[in-house]
């Protein structure tokens, strides 16, 4: 699944229901799109059990059943390091979830900037093919997340990917471009930051209804697959009113979403805690 960021200028004084602005100049809506997933899977590959399609792990990652132990490889450049606060609040996310009673293990690895941006998904792929070191393996399930040097080619004037969940076990943040579209708020980048990896690894934990067997199918946001219904949920998205309500928790409530109950139980029926 992909964040976006929809970027557009509007009237000072205009009177809007959720927005908030990061500066006078800049004003940003959160868009979060349909999500691409690896569907090629080869015979042969080594990595099989990490080169699947998004959802398809979602189990996994949450119950003790198949797998004792979680570990998250966290990987980033030097010129571009998420926020530890970001970081930490990630952490307790996974923790408060993943019910691995051999624990969850958490990898944080610095790579050289990666050249080639803005970068493709399957330049993305790449990265990670070249980079990862994490894998399932035995009894531990490994989840890998990069937090990119550069920004997604699919951006435009008028919005910015964020992050993506494109694999099974695999997440892409645009750190670059958080970094960027933050910088006239500092504080509100922990917020973002933490938010989209939050989303991100909701997506890879199965929601919303990724893979249709969520026990809450009904919260499931018509207009918007694989997103929740419900406006104050992390994994909201609302194509009319564009996720305002999100942006206006960052620049006021300096909050980050939670999920919503619906979601929670959808998670807890795939074996979280």
């Amino acid at each position: 699944m992909t964040i976006k960021l929809s970027l557009s200028k509007l009237p000072k004084k205009q009177s809007m229901r959720y927005i908030g602005s990061f500066s006078l100049l800049l004003f940003l809506a959160i868009l979060i799109h349909s999500c691409s997933s690896d569907e090629s899977n080869t015979p042969n590959d080594p990595n099989i059990e990490n080169n699947r399609p998004l959802g398809t792990s979602a189990a996994d990652i949450l119950g003790p059943n198949e797998y004792g132990s979680l570990t998250i490889e966290l990987v980033y450049t030097n010129s571009f390091r998420p926020e530890p606060s970001s970081i930490l609040g990630f952490k307790n996310f996974v923790l408060g979830l993943a019910n691995k009673p051999e624990g969850v293990q958490f990898i944080e690895r610095v790579i050289p900037n990666q050249p080639g941006a803005p970068f493709s998904i399957e330049e993305v792929r790449a990265i990670e093919e070249a980079n990862r070191t994490v894998y399932t393996e035995g009894n531990n399930l490994g989840v890998y997340v990069f937090f990119s040097n550069g920004a997604s080619e699919n951006d435009t004037n008028n919005s910015v990917t964020l992050g993506t969940a494109y694999r099974n076990t695999s997440i892409v943040i645009y750190q670059k471009t958080l970094e960027f579209i933050t910088q006239t708020d500092p504080d509100v980048l922990p917020i973002l930051e933490q938010t989209t990896l939050n989303h991100e690894m909701g997506h890879l934990m199965g929601l919303v209804n990724i893979q249709n067997d969520d026990i809450h199918q009904v919260h499931e946001d018509p207009n918007s697959e694989k997103h929740c219904l419900h406006e104050d949920c992390l994994m909201y998205y609302d194509a009319t009113n564009v996720g305002r309500q999100m942006l206006n928790r960052w620049t006021q409530l300096r909050a980050v979403p939670q999920l919503e109950v619906q979601c929670l139980q959808d998670l807890q029926a795939k074996g979280a805690l």
